[in-house]
C-alpha cells in the first residue's frame, strides 16, 4: 500500500514561501523595537519624533498598497515580492547610515526617515505579493489559511526580532544592527529567485480603485481599529518599561508575537470553517481586555500578560476579515482588494505612532494603551453590526 504524502505540493510551496517571508521580515522586526529607542536615547529627540520614525514606514505603506496590489495582479506576485525585498535592503542601508551619525542629529534623523519610507514601500509589495502568490497556489477557498500563515510568519518575526534587535543593538550599536538587518532581505532574494510564480492577470477588466474600496471599507475600518493596539505596543511598550525601570523591556513584542502565533497555529482554520466575522468579534473582545491590562498594569508581569492577550486577540482579525474581503471580489482583483484592505491597517500603524507620542508626552505612556482599548472596543461594535447585517441578508 502506497503511503499518502503529508502535504500536497501547493501546500508545501506555500509553507516555503511564508518561511522566506519570516526570514526577510526580521529586517523590519528588529528595527521596530529599536528605532524609538535610537531616536529617544541616542539622538535625544522627543516621543513625538520617536513615534514619527516608527509610523512613517506605515504611512508610506498606505500610499503604496493599491499600486502594489495592481502590480501583483498584472505583473505577477513574484515580481511584487522581488521589488519589495530590494526596497527592504535599500531601507536597511539608509538606516545604517543614520546609525553612523556622520551628519549630526538632524542628518541622522533624516536618513532614518528615508530608510523607514523605503522599508514601508517594501513591506507593501512583499506582503501583498506573498498573499497573492499564496492565493494563486491554494485557491480562494483556503484564503483564511493563506492569510493566517502570512500573519503568523510576520508576527513570529516580530516576536523573535524585537528582543534580538535590542540585544544586537546593545552589543554593536544601531548601525551594526542595520547591517545585520540588510543581510536578511538579501538572503530572501536568493531563496525566492528560483521559485516559480503564479500566472498574472494582465488583460482583465479592472474597475476604478475607488469602486473596489467602496466594497471593502467597512471591513477595513475594523482592521484599522484593531491595529491601534498593536501599534501602541510596537512604538511605546519598550519605552514604557524603560521609563519605570522595569526589567525585560524587550519582551513586550515577544509576548504579543507569542500569543499571536500560538492562536494562528491552533485556530488558523476557523475563518474558513465558521466564517470570518464570528472569529473577528471574539478576537476584538480579547484584544480590548489585553489593552486594558497593559493600561492598568502596576508591575511588568501584568503588562506582559496584557501584551500576550493583545496578540492573542489581534491574531485572527486580519485573516478573518480578509477572508470576507476575498469573497467580495472576482479572482483578478484579489490582490488589489487585499492591498486596499491592508491599507486600513497601515493607516492605524502610521497615525498611531506620532499621535500616541503626543498623548504619551501629555498624559503618560499608560494613556496610549487606554486609547488602544477604546479603539478595539469600537472595532468590536463595527464587526458586530457587519455580522448582524450579513445574518439579516442570509435570512
Amino acid at each position: 500500500m502506497r503511503s499518502r504524502p503529508f502535504r500536497d505540493p501547493a501546500e508545501a510551496r506555500l509553507l516555503l514561501l511564508v518561511s522566506i517571508l519570516f526570514l526577510s521580515y526580521l529586517c523590519v522586526a528588529m528595527a521596530l523595537s529599536t528605532v524609538p529607542v535610537f531616536v529617544a536615547q541616542s539622538l535625544g529627540l522627543n516621543n513625538v519624533l520617536a513615534g514619527l520614525a516608527v509610523g512613517v514606514a506605515f504611512l508610506s505603506t498606505i500610499l503604496s498598497r493599491g499600486p502594489a496590489g495592481t502590480l501583483a495582479d498584472r505583473r505577477g506576485a513574484k515580481a511584487a515580492v522581488v521589488r519589495g525585498l530590494v526596497l527592504y535592503l535599500a531601507g536597511a542601508l539608509a538606516s545604517l547610515a543614520a546609525g553612523l551619525n556622520l551628519a549630526g542629529t538632524w542628518g541622522a534623523f533624516s536618513a532614518l526617515l528615508a530608510g523607514r519610507l523605503l522599508i514601508g514601500l517594501g513591506e507593501s509589495l512583499v506582503a501583498v505579493g506573498v498573499i497573492g502568490w499564496g492565493l494563486g497556489l491554494v485557491g480562494p477557498q483556503r484564503s483564511g489559511r493563506v492569510l493566517a500563515l502570512v500573519g503568523a510568519s510576520i508576527y513570529g518575526a516580530l516576536a523573535v526580532g524585537a528582543p534580538l534587535g535590542l540585544a544586537v543593538m546593545a552589543r554593536i550599536g544601531f548601525g551594526g544592527l542595520m547591517a545585520v538587518a540588510a543581510a536578511l532581505p538579501a538572503l530572501g532574494l536568493l531563496a525566492i529567485w528560483p521559485l516559480t510564480g503564479v500566472a498574472p492577470h494582465p488583460d482583465a477588466e479592472r474597475p476604478p480603485f475607488r469602486r473596489v474600496l467602496g466594497r471593502i471599507w467597512r471591513h477595513g475600518l475594523v482592521i484599522c481599529l484593531q491595529g491601534i493596539g498593536f501599534a501602541a505596543i510596537g512604538a511605546f511598550f519598550t519605552l514604557a518599561f524603560l521609563a519605570r525601570d522595569w526589567p525585560h523591556a524587550g519582551l513586550g513584542l515577544s509576548a504579543f508575537g507569542g500569543g499571536f502565533v500560538l492562536v494562528r497555529l491552533l485556530f488558523g482554520h476557523l475563518p474558513d470553517r465558521i466564517g470570518g466575522l464570528k472569529v473577528a468579534i471574539v478576537s476584538l473582545a480579547v484584544e480590548t481586555v489585553g489593552q486594558v491590562l497593559v493600561w492598568g498594569a502596576g508591575d511588568p508581569t501584568v503588562a506582559l500578560v496584557g501584551a500576550f492577550l493583545t496578540g492573542t486577540g489581534c491574531s485572527m482579525i486580519y485573516p478573518a476579515m480578509g477572508r470576507e474581503v476575498v469573497q467580495l471580489v472576482p479572482g483578478h482583483l484579489r490582490a488589489t482588494a487585499i492591498g486596499a484592505f491592508a491599507a486600513f491597517q497601515d493607516l492605524a500603524y502610521g497615525l498611531t505612532g506620532p499621535l500616541a507620542g503626543v498623548l504619551a508626552d501629555r498624559a503618560g505612556y499608560p494613556s496610549v494603551f487606554l486609547a488602544g482599548a477604546i479603539a478595539a472596543g469600537a472595532g468590536f461594535v463595527v464587526a458586530l453590526r457587519l455580522w448582524a447585517h450579513q445574518a439579516a441578508r442570509a435570512a
